[in-house]
């Protein structure tokens, strides 16, 4: 493939709910321009798109594929991403790389949760929009009730730029509203055709809506507008440009992917009217805390961010980036500035699904792709060591479903870490994680479609098999009493014996442990007090209750008695653990729980839904605050056992509209009913 031009260039994330039809579509851009003969389909797992051996068993796309391609001296990025939103970090990546989105709607079923979505991550990275209505050519397509329904949601800002001729079965082609021609398709060929006279009427409403808002655009546009001229061709494209690019237009296609048709008016939108990337401008950079302003332009020093990594076993790893300034080369050394070491490039390619297209050279604004950088990661700036910047990392969500994991055979135990830090590069919303307490290894995502995805990697990939199961909860014990109680440990046996006695009191306390020592008298020698506290310390590794970890206790040695042959360090440490068993079983001992708490975003009408919800998991709602966009944010407590499967409940109960996020604040008093089983439980578990 040829090198290209910043001006040339379009980067674009195809985004849009799961099933859409974004991955039929790459195949019909990939048809249209000639790349293929023919267009793979989903269902028969031969698209160029989904190629990773997951996405052709499970027929939906799990990660990015770049799709570049060549039309009318242009190449074009087109960014396909996954629909499911268990893998919304693809889309996160995407994004970053991009400078307009394609959302993919299936007009036989309307405006869908991932419709509504895609509309809030572009908007939410400044991105302009364009929206192409895929599957016009299925039964029941109503084109006017789904515009109205895009419309009601979305806003007037969404104008056709197209209009079908027919719909349902009897859908064959398209009017082009701008330049008031007609096209009826024959694969990907169209002839021009006239226009049907019934649509005339039609027609000038929707180029009338956007000659308003090209004259929106300029004083002069307007004024030229209310005096009744027409615009010339320049003032058209110039205007809906301005208009695209400010977010004030959102421009509409019509089209069916599955038989190419509309493929071209696609290509013509990005062409004519969205930006290429010499419209950024600049990038804003760091050099330590220095803001630093990096020109897209292939002059300038060279830097660039890495937006996806793939791990394949057999190919190794390949980073996919998006230069931001400058150039590469092949046999250029780069500097990873976030990890301040040097890389060698493992080549300089274009990647198309997953076939390598050997590149001289990737310029500012273009995506490019290499291999086997050893410490690079996603999210990391490249660039030249004498002109060193930092990007902003890209945000991803914060993982809300964990599971943990364990290797089905014994002899996986070691390949199994390895294996799950490699599939951590890959995905970044997956992490991987050991609960020093409950001593399981945790993973964790954004839902149990991503995880079973990891799982099915982590298999056919790797070769290890797992099995998940539900996280324990790392429960604390205290005491709520105070108890005065003597531990003596004497061993008498032939020879040397063991001689210890301690008298200690305890009592509860904010901080985690406090030994104090009230001995009078030389009752207890000094150098004995060491290993009472070691003796003591070492036993809050398990309490009396379920064997968890014990806080909040205060320990006072305050008498005792010694042996001047007999006693030793051991001696006394034992006698320490001893009364450390029976002092806390008597000083009320009772069972702690870890609380988190909880931040839902919920469009409005699931409130009483989730705060029902919220109150069956021992929840208190806090307080509830509305958003800008209308959607609100209920701040509730609960305990962490009940909030396991909270990212499968909250997608159900809110159709996946709603998100949370959750940290802990304290631990809290487990209530008896709920203790008592927990106790049970960890006693069958120990026998």
């Amino acid at each position: 493939m040829r090198v290209y031009q910043t001006e040339q260039m379009r980067n674009v994330a195809l985004i849009g709910h799961g099933g859409s039809g974004k991955t039929t579509l790459t195949e019909a851009i990939l048809y249209a321009t000639g790349v293929i003969k023919r267009q793979g389909r989903v269902d028969d797992g031969n698209t160029v798109s989904d190629f990773d051996k997951e996405e052709i068993t499970k027929k939906f796309s799990i990660g990015t594929s770049a799709i570049p391609v060549e039309w009318n001296d242009n190449k074009f990025n087109f960014l396909d991403t996954p629909g499911y939103f268990d893998f919304v970090g693809e889309v996160y990546g995407a994004l970053r790389a991009s400078e307009s989105a394609l959302i993919v709607v299936d007009a036989s079923s309307g405006v869908e949760v991932g419709t509504e979505k895609s509309w809030k991550y572009a908007t939410k990275h400044n991105l302009p929009k364009a929206i192409f209505l895929n599957k016009m050519d299925k039964e029941n397509v109503d084109f006017k009730k789904i515009l109205d329904n895009i419309k009601s949601q979305f806003g007037n800002k969404v104008v056709p730029l197209t209009l079908p001729i027919g719909q349902g079965e009897t859908f064959k082609g398209l009017v082009d509203v701008i330049d008031k021609v007609a096209f009826e398709y024959s694969g990907k060929d169209s002839k021009k055709v006239d226009i049907p006279t019934e649509m005339g009427s039609e027609i000038e409403a929707v180029r009338e809506s956007l000659m308003e808002k090209v004259a929106e655009t300029d004083e002069e546009l307007l004024e030229k507008y209310f005096e009744g001229e027409g615009f010339t061709e320049e003032e058209i494209k110039k205007g809906l440009n301005l208009a695209i690019n400010s977010g004030d237009l959102v421009p509409l296609i019509v089209g069916s992917a599955e038989k190419a048709i509309g493929v071209n008016m696609i290509l013509e939108l990005f062409e004519k009217y969205m930006p290429s990337p010499i419209s950024v401008k600049s990038n804003i950079g760091y050099k330590g805390e220095e803001k630093v302003e990096r020109k897209l332009d292939v002059n300038e020093p060279f830097s660039a961010i890495v937006f996806k990594t793939i791990v394949d076993p057999f190919v190794g790893k390949l980073s996919l980036f998006k230069v931001l300034s400058g150039k590469i080369t092949k046999d250029q050394e780069i500097y990873n500035s976030v990890k301040d070491e040097f890389e060698k490039l493992g080549g300089l390619f274009v990647l198309r699904g997953k076939n390598q297209l050997e590149s001289s050279e990737i310029v500012a604004g273009d995506i490019g792709a290499t291999s086997k950088l050893q410490v690079t990661q996603t999210g990391d700036t490249l660039c030249n060591k004498s002109n060193p910047i930092v990007y902003d990392k890209i945000e991803y969500p914060q993982p809300t479903l964990f599971l943990a994991v364990e290797p089905k055979a014994k002899e996986d135990e070691e390949k199994i870490g390895s294996s799950l830090n490699k599939l951590t590069e890959e995905d970044p919303t997956f992490v991987v994680k050991r609960n020093s307490e409950t001593k399981q290894l945790l993973i964790g995502g954004q839902g149990n479609m991503q995880l079973t995805v990891i799982i099915d990697k982590l298999k056919n990939n790797f070769g290890v098999e797992v099995t998940l199961t539900k996280p324990k909860v790392a429960y604390r014990e205290t005491i709520k009493g105070t108890s005065s109680v003597q531990g003596k440990h004497k061993k008498q046996s032939g020879g040397a014996g063991q001689y210890g006695d301690v008298h200690i009191r305890f009592e509860p306390t904010e901080e985690d442990f406090i030994f104090e020592e009230e001995v009078f008298g030389g009752a207890v020698p000094k150098n004995y007090f060491p290993a009472v506290e070691k003796g003591l310390r070492e036993c809050l590794e398990k309490g009396v209750l379920a064997g968890c970890p014990v806080v909040n206790v205060k320990a006072t040695l305050f008498d005792g008695s010694y042996h001047p042959v007999d006693s030793n360090e051991m001696a006394f440490k034992i006698a320490a653990s001893l009364a450390f068993k029976k002092g806390i079983e008597q000083a009320n001992p009772i069972l702690l729980e870890p609380i988190m708490k909880v931040e839902v975003i919920i469009p409005e009408e699931y409130m009483g839904d989730i705060m029902g919800d919220m109150n069956k998991r021992r929840g208190k709602i806090l307080g509830m605050e509305s958003q800008k966009d209308g959607s609100q944010l209920v701040i509730a407590e609960a305990p962490q056992a009940e909030l396991f499967e909270y990212a499968i409940d909250l997608k159900s109960m809110t159709q996946a509209r709603g998100s949370f996020s959750m940290e802990f604040i304290r631990y809290e008093e487990v209530p008896s009913s709920i203790a008592q089983k927990i106790i049970e439980e960890a006693k069958v578990e120990k026998e």
